[in-house]
């Protein structure tokens, strides 16, 4: 075998034994760690120092203090080790999905399109722990808040990779127990006339897109009733309140089960928003990272 192998994994063993001795506070305290005697770990410090060329440790009955050389040896054997893990859990990660994996969905499309998924995916990689986060507040990726994220709508130029999972779009829904006590809107105009449930996202007034005869144009609308997330005005409308204009993802099983109904779908202006697992890419991706966004690419339901 190379020399120069050996000589580097006698180093880097030489350097996790002089941590823990640091650690542990004693030689004996460290030889009990490392199935070692009392002597031999005390040779393996003396070797270290005959090597380098410097005292390291200031030996006491009591106990074991570094010198100037000893602090600067243990700071630069710590950042090794730790990158000698780093380097072997990469390795690892890239062979057989495992650890950790922190994901950020928005609460309505996470609730309803990722959890029910989440369930599959650990059954398919039982050594993923899988971290999930619902908000809609926007994660910090590249920070490390987060090893993937499912975003809406236009993506800001950034470093991170995006995989698109499909696409969503909106629909304007109403119970028939509400359109039975209003009539049904047969063109966007008929809205003035009805309680329009909105978003309270910070804007100058609410308005609905529409097109006819391919034109696009808005339609200001008003209501007595405005939430953060498209679940919760689909369950308003779904109650009978109004009506309201949401991501069809979040009324699809609403509209199946006859609570909600389409209304002016001849007026839709067919807008979307796309759907996309936002990630560190590289080659240094960790597999389960890749592992789930491609898993989410076949079995992600946008709406």
């Amino acid at each position: 075998m190379d020399a120069k192998l050996v000589g580097g994994s006698d180093r880097a063993r030489s350097l996790a034994l002089f941590a823990t001795v640091v650690e542990q506070g004693s030689f004996s305290s460290a030889a009990r760690v490392l199935d070692m005697s009392p002597s031999a770990v005390a040779r393996a410090v003396d070797r270290i120092e005959r090597r380098l060329g410097v005292r390291l440790v200031l030996r006491s009955t009591r106990a074991l203090s570094l010198t100037a050389e000893g602090q600067s040896y243990l700071l630069a054997a710590r950042r090794i080790l730790a990158d000698l893990d780093d380097a072997e859990q990469q390795i690892a990660d890239q062979g057989s999905p495992r650890g950790r994996l922190r994901v950020s969905a928005a609460l309505s499309h996470g609730r309803l399109c990722v959890v029910p998924l989440l369930g599959k995916f650990a059954a398919l990689y039982p050594d993923i722990l899988i971290d999930v986060a619902l908000t809609d507040s926007l994660v910090d990726i590249a920070a490390g808040q987060a090893d993937v994220a499912i975003r809406f709508g236009p993506l800001p130029d950034s470093t991170l990779t995006a995989r698109k999972l499909g696409e969503t779009g909106r629909v304007i829904v109403a119970s028939p127990d509400y359109l039975a006590k209003h009539g049904t809107p047969r063109t966007p105009e008929d809205l003035h006339r009805h309680n329009c449930l909105n978003f309270n996202f910070r804007r100058a007034e609410p308005v609905w897109p529409f097109r006819r005869d391919g034109q696009d144009f808005t339609l200001s609308v008003k209501g007595n009733i405005e939430a953060n997330n498209g679940e919760t005005l689909g369950q308003l409308a779904a109650l009978g309140v109004g009506v309201a204009r949401v991501g069809a993802f979040s009324v699809t099983e609403d509209i199946a089960a006859g609570r909600l109904r389409l209304l002016l779908e001849a007026f839709n202006p067919g807008d979307v928003e796309q759907i996309h697992a936002v990630f560190v890419g590289g080659s240094n991706t960790p597999a389960r990272v890749r592992a789930f966004v491609e898993f989410l690419a076949a079995n992600l339901r946008g709406g």
